[in-house]
């Protein structure tokens, strides 16, 4: 992880602890590269979850690592999550890190997890929230006093103005909530929200740093929906078709590569596609 606030308390006595990449953009860059090649010494391979609105100076800061060390055992993921939905997911990867998974599926593992995620907030304003569209008839009701909004950002964008019928579209199956509040005052989210959705169980976390920026006011109440037990998670994973990556020889789900960015080789006859990195 690249902020402290983001690694959530562990889930079960099995999830693995987080390990902070702390002010990677602003130490020296000899002190990161010890840090990160200690780490690989320790594991073998290291998952760093990033957020794609980090800074540009963070996400250069890593790539840059990755470049020097010369690694294909360093695999940066950036899902399009609110930072919320971020933390849960990179606790999930914590929880199955505990298991019998190759590096190459565990990394995998975060883009089929994510399908899993209903992650959005109750708003007080959304007049400077980019993220999810915002028609301007909504955009003018912002500025109206007491005006609420809740918006799902994943997986599929909604935004609806907070009145008796207001709802948001849940998840089809049985999940955990996780509630992190901001500035804003409402018991919407619980009392309404989560028994609309079917929540097994709820749970309180502190609000991410990164959030009044990610949804561009203070305040909010972030909420995420998830999977909490292991076994499930392991279920869901092991039950995907794995390949191996012609590249580097690792075991992946999906077609590209999550350490060295390599894709399937094209068809005989095909356009050739190039490795990325």
């Amino acid at each position: 992880m690249t902020g402290a606030d983001m690694a959530l308390p562990a889930q079960d006595e099995r999830t693995l602890p987080a390990v902070v990449l702390r002010d990677i953009d602003t130490r020296p860059l000899e002190e990161a590269v010890g840090e990160l090649q200690m780490l690989i010494e320790q594991h073998g391979h290291v998952i760093v979850v990033c957020s794609p609105a980090a800074p540009t100076a963070v996400q250069r800061r890593l790539h840059t690592l990755r470049s020097l060390l010369e690694s294909d055992r360093i695999a940066v993921f950036r899902p399009d999550l609110p930072p919320l939905g971020l933390a849960v997911l990179a606790r999930q990867l914590r929880q199955l890190a505990s298991c019998d998974l190759s590096p190459g599926v565990l990394a995998s593992a975060g883009r089929l997890l994510v399908h899993y995620l209903h992650s959005g907030a109750l708003l007080g304003s959304v007049a400077r929230l980019d993220r999810v569209p915002v028609n301007l008839k909504q955009h003018a009701k912002s500025w109206m006093p007491g005006s609420q909004f809740a918006v799902l950002a994943h997986p599929q964008p909604q935004l609806v103005r907070l009145g008796p019928e207001a709802t948001l579209d849940g998840p089809e199956f049985g999940t955990w909530m996780l509630v992190a509040k901001g500035q804003l005052q409402s018991d919407w989210v619980g009392a309404t929200l989560a028994p609309a959705w079917n929540v097994q169980g709820l749970r309180e976390t502190p609000l991410p740093a990164a959030s009044p920026g990610w949804w561009g006011t203070g305040k909010i109440i972030e909420f995420c929906t998830y999977l909490p037990d292991l076994s499930v998670l392991y279920q869901l994973v092991t039950s995907v078709r794995r390949g191996t990556c012609h590249w580097c020889g690792i075991d992946v789900i999906g077609d590209r590569c999550v350490f060295c960015s390599a894709v399937p080789p094209a068809p005989e006859g095909a356009p050739a596609v190039s490795r990325r990195t």
